[in-house]
């Protein structure tokens, strides 16, 4: 099997277990009211879940295949490849992660944001500080105000 049928494989049993908690799970604890109202917060990870599970079977059982090409990535030039680059994204969204709730959610998106683009090679800090910084009140404004779901805006110190 090729690579990216194991990688298909993976991703399908990652999305079969995501979606059996989006289905089963995530709705029993919702408030009385909040069971009439046409979308819920797990609709979006139905989706998701949905999606991926299509994308995952199409890949498997290789619908989206033309004509069988070369391997594209040389194992034996592994260093090549920006690995280091790739690691320090998966460590920062590890952090990400942990501080999300101490931290607070404007704080600790921006640096996400900041860092991120920094690993990836933008050195423009003019454009990288006001387009995360811009993009991260969008977001809390969208989740906080316009859908009601409440996210710590600053950390516990500050009153977060």
């Amino acid at each position: 099997m090729t690579l990216d049928r194991w990688i298909a494989m993976i991703l399908l049993g990652i999305c079969l277990i995501y979606g059996y908690a989006a289905w089963f799970t995530m709705d029993g604890g919702l408030a009385p009211f909040m069971k009439r109202n046409p979308i819920w917060p797990s609709t979006f990870p139905k989706v998701l879940s949905v999606l991926g599970i299509i994308a995952s079977l199409i890949t498997l059982l290789g619908i989206e295949k033309g004509e069988t090409k070369e391997a594209e990535i040389d194992y034996r030039r592994i260093g090549d490849y920006h690995l280091g680059q790739a690691l320090m994204l998966i460590g920062l969204m590890v952090a990400y992660a942990l501080c999300l709730r101490p931290v607070g959610f404007l704080l600790s998106t921006s640096l996400f944001l900041i860092l991120g683009s920094f690993i990836l090679g933008e050195r423009r800090w003019l454009v990288m500080l006001p387009v995360s910084i811009t993009a991260t009140f969008l977001v809390w404004y969208l989740v906080q105000e316009v859908l009601g779901i409440y996210m710590r805006p600053l950390p516990g110190l500050i009153g977060g």
